[in-house]
């Protein structure tokens, strides 16, 4: 017995002109969430539980909007990625959106975990959308509702003792710790821009929001990166549903990849909480590597990690005890906020 899970997926859409920065190759690359296109509510991330042999069995889905109505789906057996779900185990498909607007509906199929054939469809249920699964008489067995997660650092105040980088408050294209920032006009830090002064041990928050790229793909998708001290980059990436690699969201470029892919969809605001123990030297000799613990979104992806070399394509190309923080420009128009950085004690 086989379990297939195609989702037949319906929202009501409101129409709109779509507002969009041209991305790198041309291609929009979204920043507000109220103007974006007819795929975009599609987009997210769905949990809840099918009854299956009589025993519940609690999935996490992830949609992914790849543009002009196809889409990809992600289902995680145990729940979303860091709420229930152990790797490596989950399950992939494709769809389509047919029509737009309010009558716009998404056939999703290839979703499919040992048991009987199911189909189902996205309602709106009392204000709530969720993936409602069916029986193959037709009847409803299992809702999974639309989720939005929050990271639980997300508007964290910094300590008394901590150094505030930027919180948005400053005049625009001004700040005392930051080097010619470009600031929107609400206020939020544009991507490629470094620190005035140096930093050594200690931890770093950052809030940031990711662009909705639909067509974009791979390293062209919501590219960005915080290199700490100038030099050791944890990547930001549109990886929303993808593999969890040292190239997307959460990995150390080219040294580590993250435990688990704990990437948000595009325009939700994330959180890499970064502890940093930069490297030591004797003379100009150094004789211990740097290390690093990330939290993304709150859930630990890199534990203590060493980095052995600095990461491509950062500012600075010598490892020193200090160093300044620098946001990639890799032209993607990602979003800052609430940045500070508190050393240890």
């Amino acid at each position: 017995m086989r379990l297939f899970i195609g989702f037949g997926l319906v929202v009501s859409m409101l129409s709109g002109s779509p507002a969009a920065v041209a991305a790198n190759i041309g291609n929009p690359a979204y920043t507000d969430p109220g103007k974006t296109d007819d795929d975009f509510p599609f987009q997210g991330e769905y949990v809840g539980e099918i009854t299956h042999d009589g025993q519940p069995l609690r999935f996490g889905v992830q949609v992914i909007a790849l543009g002009e109505g196809a889409f990809e789906a992600v289902a995680y057996p145990g729940g979303l990625p860091g709420a229930g779900w152990t790797p490596p185990h989950k399950i992939k498909g494709k769809g389509a959106r047919a029509g737009d607007g309010r009558s716009a509906v998404v056939k999703l199929e290839g979703v499919d975990w040992g048991g009987v054939t199911r189909t189902g469809e996205i309602r709106t249920l009392d204000g709530t959308t969720a993936i409602v699964v069916q029986s193959e008489s037709g009847g409803d067995v299992a809702k999974l509702p639309k989720v939005n997660r929050k990271s639980p650092t997300l508007g964290q105040q910094p300590p008394s003792a901590a150094t505030v980088i930027f919180d948005g408050a400053g005049p625009v294209n001004e700040t005392n710790t930051l080097d010619a920032p470009r600031i929107t006009a609400d206020g939020l830090l544009m991507e490629g821009v470094t620190t005035k002064d140096s930093y050594g041990d200690g931890l770093w928050h950052i809030e940031f929001c990711l662009p909705y790229q639909p067509k974009d793909r791979g390293q062209g998708r919501g590219n960005s990166g915080a290199y700490i001290q100038g030099c050791y980059e944890v990547q930001m990436l549109d990886s929303f549903g993808l593999e969890g690699k040292n190239n997307e969201c959460g990995g150390v470029y080219s040294v580590a990849a993250p435990g688990v892919n704990m990437c948000l969809p595009p325009l939700e605001w994330q959180t890499y909480d970064i502890e940093f123990t930069g490297p030591r030297f004797e003379g100009d000799k150094k004789i211990t590597n740097p290390r690093m613990t990330v939290r993304h979104n709150g859930v630990v992806i890199q534990d203590n990690v060493e980095i052995p070399k600095i990461t491509p394509g950062g500012p600075q190309q010598q490892e020193r005890p200090v160093g300044p923080l620098h946001l990639q420009n890799h032209g993607n128009p990602v979003r800052f906020r609430n940045i500070y950085f508190q050393p240890k004690s």
